[in-house]
């Protein structure tokens, strides 16, 4: 006879009286909160605490806590166009000690001819300067000076002498140094044109230096779970220090962690720089994407693409991060864009690519981690796509969430022995029984596939050491993505 499996009402209860007791462990269906966290510099304005993080609650919030004109609030306000209702944290960073700002310059060398209309970008940020044919060189600096500064997000502030606009990044380090500045970037076909006898020198951002140190940073994200984050740096330091983050052996995805997550960023470069980086990189819990040109700084980019993925796998991690278009990043030149044989190529190294459609809107091509060889060295695509890196690691939650509710107090015996049922004794064939039942409706669900193989292969058995753990090999294979179609067009001629 089966008994119930109380663990709170005793077997010898002599008071009388109807008592229950409450058992969730068949009732577990919830799901992880999957947040984002967003790494960016604040300026003085902010109030927030470097190092520190705090939720997100919104992008007025982000301003009052990085400053309306730092990294950290243009991020986010990025990150808010492509993702409206995730779970967003911050990680305010301060400039570095010592740190240098990137200093930039336009100097008007002509006055108009003819009224016009400047047209000005600033980091992709667009700044309209009317000016008129009675203006002289000074007067339009002058002009053009209030009115960047009079945009409260410009990430730079500006400042005159005689006919020339210095343009000083409003955060310090390297990041200035992608600061764009360029003139007409919607072209004739945007009613942008330079006004009639207006010239001008543009002195390129340079000279900021020093990023800052991420160590103490993510050492105090302490437990919380973030699956996707937003890393505006690619400086081998700071990838090295979001790589040890995330590691498989000390990091978030160890055994003793489980908290994992994966990293997003973007590289403004060449084609043979961007090759350069993603053959130094092996990492499969971080992701970037490569682009040449664009007024858009790379920070920008890293927040819509991180915001893009939280959006897709949040709702089916094995669907593939392709054709997602990345709001509030503008796209490089024709002549800047890369090839499809360079994307080919940057795809083998390590960097993610994307494509831009007809009405200038970039969208994700093919999003992969840097990972490419083993630790031998060897070629080694196992951890290639980062829809694998998420899939496994909702199947791990999904395992996890079973056998933690399911057996989170339960006697153990070998798998030759028939306890009766309700007795809160369980075997290694009970265990597997029910991994393999759930591997099943993970598979009818569409996230996992060759169901028969993995109840073939599946091994649950007692540790050979310690008689009160079980052992599993969990040989689950995810769904892949439907990516490419190639078809041989063998026509006929009658």
């Amino acid at each position: 006879m089966s008994t119930v499996p109380f663990k709170v009402i005793p077997a010898n209860l002599r008071l009388p009286g109807a008592y229950f007791e409450l058992d969730n462990s068949q009732a577990n269906t919830a799901q992880a909160n999957q947040r984002a966290l967003i790494i960016g510099q604040i300026t003085s304005a902010g109030i927030a605490t470097p190092n520190v993080p705090v939720i997100s609650g919104g992008t007025g919030d982000a301003n009052l806590q990085g400053g309306a004109n730092s990294m950290l609030a243009n991020m986010v306000s990025t990150y808010r166009l492509n993702d409206s209702f995730g779970e967003v944290w911050y990680l305010p960073l301060a400039d570095a000690a010592g740190a240098t700002a990137a200093t930039g310059s336009i100097a008007f060398t002509a006055a108009p001819t003819a009224n016009g209309t400047i047209s000005l970008y600033i980091a992709g940020q667009v700044v309209t300067v009317p000016v008129t044919a009675a203006q002289t060189t000074a007067t339009i600096a002058t002009a053009v000076a209030a009115a960047i500064n009079a945009v409260a997000a410009m990430p730079v502030t500006a400042s005159v002498t005689t006919s020339t606009v210095t343009l000083t990044a409003d955060n310090k380090g390297l990041c200035g140094n992608e600061i764009n500045i360029q003139f007409n970037y919607g072209g004739t076909a945007n009613g942008e044109s330079t006004p009639t006898g207006l010239t001008y020198t543009i002195t390129a951002m340079s000279g900021g230096a020093t990023n800052p140190t991420l160590t103490t940073a993510l050492g105090n994200l302490g437990n919380m779970t973030f699956d996707f984050i937003a890393n505006p740096y690619t400086d081998s330091t700071s990838l090295d220090a979001v790589k040890q983050l995330l590691n498989d052996q000390t990091g978030r995805w160890s055994f003793n962690q489980q908290l994992y997550g994966h990293a997003f960023g973007a590289y403004a470069g060449t084609f043979a720089s961007q090759t350069t980086l993603g053959l130094a990189r092996n990492n499969q819990h971080e992701t970037i994407l490569g682009f040449n040109g664009s007024p858009t700084p790379s920070w920008l980019w890293a927040a819509a693409l991180c915001a893009q993925a939280a959006v897709s796998v949040r709702a089916d991690p094995g669907v593939p991060l392709q054709y997602l278009p990345l709001q509030g990043v503008l796209a490089p030149p024709v002549a800047s864009q890369f090839l499809p044989n360079q994307r080919q190529t940057l795809l083998y190294d390590g960097i993610s690519t994307f494509t831009v459609e007809a009405d200038g809107t970039v969208q994700t091509e093919n999003i992969i981690t840097t990972y490419q060889t083993n630790a031998q060295g060897v070629a080694d695509n196992s951890y290639l796509e980062v829809e694998t890196m998420f899939q496994l690691m909702l199947e791990i939650r999904t395992l996890q969430a079973m056998l933690t509710s399911k057996y989170a107090r339960c006697k153990l015996a070998d798998s030759g022995s028939k306890p009766p049922a309700g007795s809160n004794l369980v075997t290694p064939n009970t265990v597997k029984a029910d991994i393999i039942a759930l591997y099943q409706e993970r598979t009818e669900a569409g996230f996992t596939q060759n169901a028969d193989t993995f109840a073939s292969t599946l091994v649950v058995q007692k540790n050979t050491v310690n008689p009160n753990r079980l052992d599993i090999l969990w040989p689950g294979t995810p769904v892949n993505q439907m990516r490419t179609f190639a078809t041989l067009v063998q026509f006929r001629l009658q």
